[in-house]
């Protein structure tokens, strides 16, 4: 995109970039892989929050090799789908509706598979070991971290309805929107 370009919207299409990039490095920098971050970004900040792989590889300045190999990735993850274009063979990548919801849902459920292991670990580890401690002290911890985050993503639900509430409660009140 050109330099003070618009964006659809009438959005500052450089900034746009700047977003797409910024936050592709901050997932990046968490662990996830460089391109998969890019076309996450790209696909989060479109209005749609779809695009297909022309479409990716024309905003990222990427091959659409990089495309699929990203989408490869960002679907063994879940954190897109992938669906047909109405009459064409093209598929579009999109983000999941609820999709941090859902993301922190399964995190939820590997920390279970996780603490589960462990302590079978620190069992035939024998009781009392250094390492058996460890890992048991391992195992306490993701099971606080599942009571945490099961915590967090009820208070969050909770939230999201309250403020869909407000939010139809305004809509209602102003016949401009």
């Amino acid at each position: 995109m050109t330099e003070g370009a618009q964006a659809a919207g009438g959005r500052d299409a450089a900034a746009v970039d700047r977003f797409v990039e910024r936050f592709a490095a901050e997932l990046t920098e968490a662990g996830m892989q460089r391109m998969a971050s890019r076309v996450f970004a790209a696909l989060l900040a479109s209005d749609t929050g779809s695009l297909n792989a022309a479409e990716l590889a024309e905003r990222l300045q990427i091959s659409p090799a990089a495309v699929s190999g990203a989408i490869r990735y960002l679907s063994q993850v879940s954190m897109v789908g992938r669906e047909r274009e109405p009459g064409s063979r093209r598929e579009r990548y999109r983000l999941h509706s609820e999709l941090w919801y859902e993301t922190f849902t399964r995190r939820d459920q590997v920390l279970i598979r996780w603490q589960q292991t462990l302590r079978e670990g620190a069992d035939s580890l024998g009781p009392g070991t250094p390492a058996a401690q460890r890992i048991s002290e391992t195992a306490e911890f993701f099971a606080f971290l599942h009571a945490e985050m099961t915590q967090i993503m009820d208070r969050w639900r909770a939230h999201k309805a309250d403020r869909a509430a407000e939010q139809a409660t305004e809509t209602v009140g102003d016949p401009e929107r």
